[in-house]
């Protein structure tokens, strides 16, 4: 699960590379070439919403081998294809390949874990793996590129065909053991299940708030080169090397998490990061507005107080992974699918409303003053995480009672 988590993250960040060369190599403008988002981003929402309900029934194991081996075939042809073209049909193919992992994935944690604990430990973990890959790419894509040879970047995709072959292979001889329960009795009923979660109060509080931070990460992490290059007046690459230390930082909060999970309630762990991410963009972003920067050649060369603002990845890291893993966890097993596939649809919509939110804030209220709109969605997160510890305590109870029963 790991493995195959990683490999996608570095496929699914590289976007903004390949948009970058897409314009150097292929002569395409940049509006032609902000299409390749569209061509990742639906149709990992649209391949969740219509085959998450069906995935226990089909099986998520031959459901990630097919993403596998599809991206494996994706990475080849890119490097062979060398088109814009090419390039669209591996943001296609990454995009449908994913949303049959993550779905896999999410539900398979419940049928390994034993209690919520155990649950919100490896989910944390999980999605730690992901931001090191993500953190990665920043760096594995400019170590492949050369001035000298404009084709020469396309040689990682034999590495990431490579790694996504290895994972086939892992997952091929891997034993699935546990039965995994189909939630309808035939296909319809399987995606009926899916709009049954809809009346739940439980789902409705949940998207929202799945929806809320998304909004708020992608519109950092999307934003922050710019932020960067236009408020801290960074040279280009030291900009969106400076966003890598977002990623790393996103890392490092889901992997702490998920050691400190096992102890802590996990109400307490996202009462505290949502209070100092707030806490970070009310005293630290001020600082960085208006500094006075010397010339920069290197990282090093930056004022301490411009390493502070990406910190917030630290604090907004755990409540992804653990905001599914608690409502996972409240559910019977056999709709983990279904509501996994709810969850990567509003990701995805609250990922390209948040981006869309901050660019409109860049332009109209400045660079200086956009990311102070994240206190509003942060507020009403705060808010929500007690909602649903209600909520999911109700839930739990129910579930308790009804395993006793059987």
């Amino acid at each position: 699960m790991y493995l195959n988590y990683f490999v996608f993250a570095i496929l699914l960040n590289s976007v903004g590379i390949v948009i970058f060369k897409s314009q150097l190599n292929y002569g395409v403008d940049e509006l032609q070439a902000s299409i390749l988002e569209a061509y990742k981003d639906l149709p990992i929402a649209i391949v969740s919403f219509l085959i998450a309900s069906f995935l226990p029934r089909i099986g998520y194991k031959k459901a990630m081998l097919a993403g596998l081996s599809l991206v494996t075939l994706a990475c080849l042809g890119m490097y062979f294809g060398n088109s814009f073209d090419m390039a669209k049909v591996l943001f296609a193919t990454v995009g449908v390949s994913f949303a049959l992992i993550k779905v896999s994935v999410y539900s398979l944690i419940g049928t390994v874990t034993n209690n919520q604990k155990e649950h919100n430990s490896l989910m944390s973990s999980i999605e730690g793996v992901f931001m090191i890959g993500i953190a990665l790419a920043y760096f594995l894509f400019p170590a492949f590129n050369s001035v000298q040879d404009p084709d020469a970047w396309l040689n990682v995709y034999w590495l990431l065909a490579a790694i996504s072959f290895l994972s086939f292979l892992f997952l091929f001889f891997t034993k699935f053991e546990k039965e995994v329960a189909i939630p309808g009795a035939n296909f319809m009923d399987d995606f009926a299940q899916m709009f049954q979660l809809f009346a739940k109060l439980l789902t409705i509080v949940f998207v929202i708030s799945a929806f809320l931070f998304v909004m708020i990460e992608q519109g950092i992490m999307s934003w922050l080169p710019t932020f960067n290059s236009k408020v801290l007046h960074l040279p280009e690459n030291i900009s969106i090397m400076m966003a890598s230390i977002l990623a790393i930082s996103l890392a490092a909060g889901r992997l702490l998490a998920g050691v400190l999970t096992r102890k802590i309630n996990w109400i307490w762990i996202l009462s505290f990061c949502i209070t100092m991410a707030m806490l970070l963009v009310v005293f630290v972003l001020p600082q960085t507005v208006g500094l006075d920067v010397k010339e920069i050649n290197s990282l090093g060369d930056i004022p301490l107080i411009g390493f502070a603002f990406p910190i917030v990845g630290l604090f907004i890291a755990p409540i992804y992974p653990l905001l599914n893993s608690v409502v996972l966890s409240a559910l019977p097993k056999s709709l983990h699918s279904a509501m996994t596939g709810l969850i990567v649809v509003f990701s995805a919509l609250g990922g390209t409303m948040g981006s869309r939110i901050v660019g409109y804030l860049f332009k109209n209220v400045g660079p200086e003053n956009a990311f102070y709109y994240t206190l509003i969605p942060m507020s009403l997160l705060l808010v929500s995480f007690f909602i649903l510890k209600k909520l999911t305590a109700n839930n739990l109870d129910v579930l308790a009672v009804n395993n006793k029963g059987h």
